[in-house]
């Protein structure tokens, strides 16, 4: 059957014959299904489209005003990148079984669905994509209006590329009262909006001036470090990570396309993400990987101790040499390497580290980072295991029971979804979340920078401001013109 024998509009030209005929077979298998339980079908299909699509690009380019998307890339691993726009069904939950409620929500949906199975780059085919707020019910607060404490979506449309092959993939939710004309007209509508331009660029020189304050004054974190490192001494804890944040009042609204640009052309390495919720989008360069599952594998990284980078490459050696000797990031390096490894070896057949750690550097700063692999013993999903390890020690503290009561006391805000974790799985449990660093919040004119550093017993309260502020230095220079 010809596609003009359908009746299908200009836009399906993302789709191929074959993914165009294994679409209508399933809209019209998921509409009798409906028909017959009462209740929605989920149809999806998956199709290779030009190499030179851009997935961030097109999400950028044709989301629709107010409604939830997403994307997360990685420049330097081959272009990997995962963008989605719209929303077929919304995974939302609190308190402290939200990962484990969504994976169950997300592995039933995909269960029953009519789907193409993962075939492509990482990220294709019927995924849920969003993420989860540091704490358990976080983001009540007016600034995080529209971010759940746990938050992820099936998209409308989802784009992934990996090297030279990129895939888009369709999702249908079906009601009983639907007809097939007006479900092939929704997704072709859908599909005739996708636009393919490349990232906006930055005005340079924007009129008016920019502000940069702090709602909270920097000598008030010099003091909670402080307190934290007596309450380390005395044996209440043995680390916990403090932040702080910063906003930026800029004279016109600030442009997410424009600043994922430049971030993901300053921060190849690390994970530049956006996750939008309504007239916000929560952004980020994050260097750090919560964890990736693989069929039975799971990786991730305990990323701890920091140094600031330096233009002189004799002086950035030096740099970090110390970094790699200082006794005091080392311990706060291997507070994290043991928590993670005593989190997985329950569901593990082995778990192995790396014997020391190594740099990691990007564009501001370096850190230590200790790869951690480990061989599942059940098929956990990636969404599972990114409930199992959050939040590390390299964004908590140690013990977490006592330092998840002391962070919010110490700290005085709300971090919503700052250190929380952002990411996608697919219907066959496979999946990647980061850790949600180097971010801001952005609603229209107002950016929220976040930052923090990891207490020890050793730890300086003029040195660890002074880590926040290298560490705001990621963001800070895209947003305050």
């Amino acid at each position: 059957m010809s596609t003009r024998a359908r009746g299908l509009a200009p836009g399906w030209g993302w789709l191929d014959s074959d993914s165009l005929r294994r679409l209508e077979l399933r809209l019209q298998e998921g509409l009798r299904r409906a028909r017959i339980t009462g209740t929605p079908a989920l149809a999806s299909v998956t199709a290779t489209v030009d190499p030179a699509v851009d997935p961030t690009a097109v999400a950028v380019a044709s989301r629709r005003a107010e409604e939830p998307w997403f994307c997360l890339e990685q420049p330097d691993r081959e272009g990997s990148a995962v963008a989605a726009i719209g929303c077929v069904r919304a995974l939302d939950a609190r308190g402290a079984g939200r990962f484990d409620h969504v994976a169950r929500r997300f592995s039933a949906l995909t269960a029953a669905a009519l789907a193409d199975a993962p075939d492509g780059p990482p990220g294709s085919g019927l995924i849920a994509v969003g993420g989860f707020a540091f704490a358990a019910d976080g983001g009540s607060s007016a600034r995080w209006e529209g971010f759940a404490p746990a938050s992820m979506i099936i998209p409308q449309v989802s784009l992934a590329r990996r090297g030279e092959r990129v895939t888009l993939s369709v999702n249908v939710e079906i009601a009983a009262d639907d007809t097939i004309e007006d479900l092939r007209a929704r997704v072709g509508a859908r599909l005739d909006s996708l636009r393919s331009v490349p990232l906006p660029l930055l005005d340079p020189a924007p009129a008016g001036h920019y502000r940069v304050l702090s709602p909270i004054p920097p000598s008030h974190y010099e003091e909670a470090v402080a307190r934290a490192v007596q309450r380390i001494r005395g044996g209440e804890l043995e680390k916990i990570v403090l932040a702080r944040d910063v906003e930026v009042h800029a004279p016109v609204e600030h442009d997410v396309g424009a600043v994922l640009g430049l971030l993901r052309e300053a921060f190849p390495s690390c994970y530049v993400f956006a996750v939008g919720r309504g007239d916000a989008a929560f952004v980020a360069a994050s260097p750090e990987l919560l964890v990736r599952r693989e069929g039975q594998r799971a990786s991730t990284v305990a990323l701890a101790g920091s140094a600031r980078r330096s233009a002189d490459p004799a002086i950035d050696d030096h740099l970090g040499e110390q970094l790699l000797q200082s006794d005091k990031d080392r311990e706060e390096n291997a507070i994290v390497v043991r928590q993670i490894a005593r989190a997985l070896r329950p569901h593990a057949v082995w778990v192995t580290a790396a014997p020391e750690p190594a740099l990691v550097r990007v564009a501001n700063i370096q850190h230590l980072a200790t790869p951690i692999r480990a061989q599942l013993t059940a098929p956990l999903s990636a969404i599972e295991l990114a409930g199992i390890l959050h939040p590390t020690p390299a964004v908590g503290g140690e013990p977490l029971g006592v330092v998840e009561k002391l962070i919010p006391a110490l700290e005085g805000l709300d971090r919503g979804w700052y250190a929380g974790t952002m990411g996608w799985s697919d219907a066959t449990g496979d999946g990647e979340f980061c850790v949600a660093l180097r971010c801001a919040l952005l609603r229209g004119r107002l950016a929220t920078l976040y930052a923090g550093g990891g207490i020890v017993r050793d730890s300086d309260p003029v040195a660890e401001l002074a880590e926040t502020e290298v560490k705001l230095g990621a963001l800070l220079p895209v947003l305050s013109g």
